[in-house]
C-alpha cells in the first residue's frame, strides 16, 4: 500500500510563510481573525505559513494590509518571495513521470547550499554516470518502458547541474564500501564510474569518504539519509529518508540534529577524503 507524504515546502515558501506569521502575531491577530478579514477560509491562511501552499503577490498584499504593514521594502521583498516561489523549475516538465516526493527533493536539492548523505547501496544520484544511473533504474523500476527510463536517468544527470552552478552546492558524501564493490551495469560502467568518482573528489566543493567493511557494523546500517543546508541559517536543515513507495521528510530540529550527529559519527569512522580518493582508484583498477 502506498503511503501519502505531505509535500515538504520549499525554502522560498517557508521563508514566506514564517515572515507572515510574524507580522500576523505583531498585530494582535489569529490565523482565523486574518481570514475573515480578508475573505478566506482560515485553512488558506495556515498552509501559506506553514508553507505548504504557494502565495500570490496579491494575496500577500492582502495579509499585510490587514497586518498594517507599511513598510515598502518589507512588502516588496514579501512579495518577490511569493514570485519565486511560484516559479516553475526545470524538473517540472517531467512532473506526469515524477512522483511528488521526488520533486519535492529536487526542489530541495536546488535550494540547498550544501547537503550530506550517507549512500549504503549504490552510488549517490549527484555523482552517477548516465550509463551507471540507467543501470540502477532499470532494474530498480523493472516494469517501466525504456522511454521512460531514459527519461528518470536525463532528470538525474540534469540535477547533477548543482554541483556546477556558481556557487556550486557543497557535497559531503559517506559510501559504503558495499556501493563501491556491487557491479552494476557489467566491469565497464563501473570502471566508467569509479573514474568518475576520482574526477568529481578534486573539486574543492565535493568530499567523499568511503566507509570500509573492515570498521563493521555502524549507525548508518539504520538506512540511508540526507541532510540539506540552505544559504540562510535561520532556515532549519530537512532531512530526507527514501522508502520503497515513498520519501520522509523530518523538519524538526531535534530531529535533524539527531541526523546531523550521525552523520557526523559516520564521517569519523570513513576514510578520510584522501585516503578514500586512493581507495576508489584502487577498486577502478581491479573492476
Amino acid at each position: 500500500m502506498e503511503v501519502l507524504v505531505e509535500p515538504v515546502p520549499t525554502v522560498r515558501r517557508r521563508k514566506l510563510g514564517a515572515e507572515l506569521r510574524r507580522q500576523r502575531d505583531k498585530a494582535g491577530l489569529t490565523s482565523e481573525e486574518a481570514a475573515h478579514r480578508v475573505g478566506w477560509h482560515q485553512s488558506k491562511v495556515s498552509r501559506i505559513e506553514t508553507g505548504r501552499s504557494g502565495a500570490r503577490p496579491a494575496d500577500v498584499r492582502s495579509l499585510l494590509d490587514v497586518y498594517g504593514v507599511d513598510d515598502t521594502g518589507l512588502r516588496q521583498a514579501l512579495e518577490e518571495l511569493a514570485r519565486d516561489g511560484a516559479k516553475r523549475g526545470w524538473w517540472q516538465s517531467y512532473r506526469d513521470m515524477l512522483p511528488p516526493s521526488y520533486i519535492d527533493f529536487i526542489s530541495l536539492e536546488s535550494d540547498a547550499a550544501s547537503m550530506r548523505t550517507l549512500e549504503m547501496s549504490v552510488v549517490p544520484g549527484l555523482l552517477q554516470t548516465a550509463d551507471y544511473a540507467r543501470a540502477v533504474t532499470r532494474e530498480v523500476l523493472p516494469r517501466r518502458r525504456c522511454a521512460e527510463v531514459d527519461a528518470l536517468v536525463d532528470v538525474r544527470i540534469a540535477r547533477q547541474v548543482v554541483l556546477g552552478r556558481e556557487p556550486p552546492l557543497q557535497l559531503w558524501a559517506v559510501i559504503d564500501e558495499a556501493a563501491l564493490r556491487r557491479e552494476v551495469g557489467g566491469p565497464e560502467v563501473m570502471r566508467t564510474q569509479m573514474l568518475r568518482l576520482a574526477q568529481l573528489a578534486a573539486r574543492p566543493h565535493v568530499h567523499i569518504q568511503v566507509l570500509p567493511f573492515s570498521r563493521g557494523a555502524h549507525i548508518g546500517l539504520t538506512g540511508p539519509f540526507v541532510i540539506f543546508s540552505f544559504p540562510n541559517d535561520r532556515d532549519q536543515d530537512v532531512v530526507s529518508i527514501d522508502h520503497l513507495t515513498s520519501s520522509l521528510y523530518l523538519e524538526q530540529e531535534e530531529e535533524t540534529a539527531a541526523y546531523s550527529s550521525a552523520f557526523e559519527l559516520l564521517r569519523s569512522l570513513a576514510l578520510s577524503t584522501e585516503d578514500s580518493l586512493a581507495y576508489v582508484a584502487d577498486i577502478a583498477k581491479v573492476t
